[in-house]
């Protein structure tokens, strides 16, 4: 673990950064795609840049789904991969909110959350996330 914290981080040994250095936009977090027309090698026929890095145009749905039973003491990143750019609501120990993911890192998630009016960059650790659905 890492003797700080941050909202979000990402590792290096899987990032684009640490392949590419010249590719960082600006006002990007290290390591995030965003090389507007270039293809993402994880997922080769989602474009980066453009609406990827762009929050959802609209609110998530108005429910809050039940939170399922099976708690975990860490997501598996492959499991949570799945819902990328998909509304996903996710249950930490003591907060719970909607979620859109837009990057999957072996320890990290990033995208966006709401926030009740408006849509915020958040990331966060996948062993803080107790259970999580998407839609």
């Amino acid at each position: 673990m890492y003797p700080y914290e941050y909202n979000y981080h990402f590792d290096p040994t899987i990032s684009e950064q640490s392949v590419f250095p010249s590719r960082q936009i600006p006002g990007l977090p290290p390591g995030f795609p965003g090389i507007p027309g270039e293809q993402i090698p994880w997922f080769p026929n989602i474009p980066s840049g453009g609406g990827m890095n762009q929050p959802p145009s609209g609110p998530p749905p108005s429910f809050i789904p039940a939170q399922p039973t099976a708690q975990t003491l860490a997501v598996d990143p492959g499991a949570i991969r799945f819902c990328l750019f998909r509304f996903t609501y996710i249950w930490l120990r003591r907060d719970a909110f909607w979620f859109f993911p837009t990057f999957v890192g072996r320890n990290s998630i990033a995208g966006f959350r709401w926030t009740g009016f408006r849509w915020v960059f958040f990331g966060i650790d996948l062993n803080r996330i107790v259970s999580f659905q998407c839609f």
